[in-house]
């Protein structure tokens, strides 16, 4: 078994398109050019029944936390590294695991899709595009481009690749996306300062661990 860490500064989800024109990010700051999946009989096909993203919400009185499914990813790995790779993850899938039927989960999940969070119906899907990936400190970091809610912003993150034969895992530390970056401002304090403490935190804790075959 071959091991390598990655780890980062991220998106997490990304760009629409592959093309080579600069765009803005969210916060100004450059969307990074990205490469194509270029050997696709030998890279790296998600499993998307086993694969899954995770994710925690914040807030004074305390948190919920669910998972997402991807709808596809596929990734190239050269020499321990993320040569290039990219992943779709459904919007529609996103679960609350801490609450049980009855008892707010379907008004929790309910609340995710609709149009002044998520807005699922009009964005059924988020995107991860890897740009680039660097060792630094000892560790390899990841850099990528996030799409949600068709706004785009790089960001870097913590990822364990392992690969065996012609299996490979993709696993992240856990890392925070400022979710009002792209444009999901409810309950923000940064919006509504007349929320005092009935806010929900802006940053979301987010980690993800993709089974992948050749």
């Amino acid at each position: 078994m071959k091991k390598s860490i990655l780890a980062i500064a991220f998106i997490a989800l990304t760009v629409i398109s592959c093309k080579n024109d600069k765009k803005k990010a969210a916060t100004g700051e450059e969307v990074k050019d990205v490469k194509k999946v270029e050997n696709v009989i030998n890279s790296y096909k998600a499993n998307v029944a086993e694969s899954v993203v995770a994710w925690k919400g914040n807030k004074p009185t305390g948190s919920h936390n669910g998972v997402l499914k991807i709808q596809n990813g596929i990734f190239d790995i050269e020499n321990g590294t993320l040569k290039a790779g990219e992943f779709t993850i459904d919007m529609n899938t996103i679960t609350c695991t801490d609450l049980e039927a009855g008892q707010g989960k379907e008004k929790l999940e309910g609340h995710l899709k609709a149009s002044d969070f998520f807005d699922v119906e009009k964005f059924p899907t988020a995107k991860f595009v890897i740009a680039s990936s660097e060792k630094k400190d000892g560790k390899l970091h990841v850099t990528g481009n996030l799409t949600l809610k068709d706004v785009i912003k790089s960001i870097t993150i913590p990822v364990t690749v392992t690969e065996d034969g012609d299996s490979a895992t993709l696993k992240s530390e856990t890392f925070s996306v400022d979710r009002t970056e792209f444009g999901v401002t409810y309950s923000s304090k940064k919006f509504d300062a007349a929320l005092k403490d009935k806010f929900i935190n802006d940053l979301m804790e987010i980690s993800f661990d993709i089974k992948a075959k050749k």
